[in-house]
């Protein structure tokens, strides 16, 4: 679809600085010192890529009173229906401008059959490219995902494979396949998605326009990321941190509208979000890695708490996904359950 061609880049910008890789040659020692930034994955997908921008094109331009009957509610569900506005993107209580579809890997893996939103599950055209365009797009994320977690084990001098038996297909998870919408503004600031880090394994970004930002560690400058056609952003998010002790690191990000000479433009983007078993608990791996049990003693040293929020994946999914919303906010903008968390994706 025209709509999604790459743009031309503008000139004005200096783009954040990425590794680019190609999953597909990835070993330990070129993927050993990711520990702590973003890199870019040849995913060698392009073909189901485009098909699920187009199906992102035709669910997102349905009437907004068709896509609420699948919102996926204030309790901390995922799965479902996001409308503009629904989450909190600031301290001051601004609110998001983007609006997303979350499908779940465990609905589109057990397809015909629907395991985690059944009636009302998801809009007719999710529904009806289920087979042919939704599952291999959360396969082939899934096998990338897997690719970089073997070899993530490899680095942490795990023996057994913890963290992909810890990722196993088959238990349900909060893995799931997100399609965005931005539309139009004439702003180049306002924020869409507030700064956060990505609070499950790893995430793969595949978008067309410029807009998503980067806070390197150190800086105190936002810097944007350039996309590359047939690539995906590769980020690591904050329970693959918790379970390496800190050894890989997730890194803050925001998204606002496309910068300079792509203003004005409307922004899509898919995302695949790979999260652990629901199961998990999440708590450094120091009885199954040296270096992860390394790593901890040293931040004890130096006086850095243990990375441990005592909850399973499924816990701290529901935590995070609930404490972002808006409807859970008093009038001063603090959240008004028990559970506390950074907002984040």
């Amino acid at each position: 679809m025209g709509s999604f061609t790459f743009p031309p880049w503008p000139g004005d910008i200096l783009p954040h600085p990425l590794l680019v890789l190609d999953y597909r040659l990835l070993n330990g020692e070129t993927l050993g010192g990711c520990h702590h930034t973003r890199i870019l994955v040849n995913h060698g997908a392009e073909d189901v890529v485009e098909r699920m921008f187009d199906l992102a094109f035709k669910v997102m331009t349905l009437p907004e009173g068709e896509l609420m009957k699948y919102e996926q509610g204030n309790e901390g569900e995922s799965f479902g229906y996001k409308m503009t506005g629904a989450d909190v993107v600031s301290a001051t209580g601004e609110l998001d401008t983007a609006e997303f579809l979350n499908i779940a890997k465990d609905d589109a893996l057990a397809w015909p059959n629907l395991v985690r939103r059944k009636s009302p599950s998801y809009p007719l055209p999710v529904l009806e490219q289920m087979s042919n365009t939704v599952r291999p797009f959360i396969l082939n994320s899934l096998d990338v995902s897997n690719t970089i977690l073997s070899i993530f084990s490899e680095t942490l001098r795990m023996a057994n494979g913890e963290l992909l038996d810890m990722h196993s297909v088959a238990e349900w998870s909060g893995s799931q396949a997100r399609i965005i919408r931005n539309k139009a503004t004439t702003s180049t600031t306002k924020i869409a998605t507030g700064s956060h880090t990505d609070f499950g394994s790893l995430s793969f970004l595949h978008n067309r326009q410029g807009g998503l930002q980067v806070l390197p560690p150190g800086s105190d400058s936002w810097q944007y990321v350039k996309p590359l056609p047939r690539h995906a952003i590769c980020n690591i998010g904050d329970a693959l941190s918790i379970l390496s002790g800190g050894v890989l690191r997730s890194n803050i990000h925001r998204v606002l509208p496309p910068p300079s000479t792509q203003a004005n433009m409307e922004r899509w983007s898919l995302v695949f979000f790979s999260r652990s078993g629901d199961s998990v608990l999440l708590r450094p791996l120091v009885d199954e890695s040296s270096v992860v049990a390394q790593a901890v003693q040293k931040n004890l040293a130096m006086g850095v708490p243990l990375m441990e929020p005592g909850v399973t994946a499924r816990e701290w999914t529901r935590r995070r996904v609930k404490n972002r919303r808006v409807a859970n906010r008093d009038a001063r903008g603090e959240y008004v359950g028990r559970e506390q968390g950074n907002r984040g994706a």
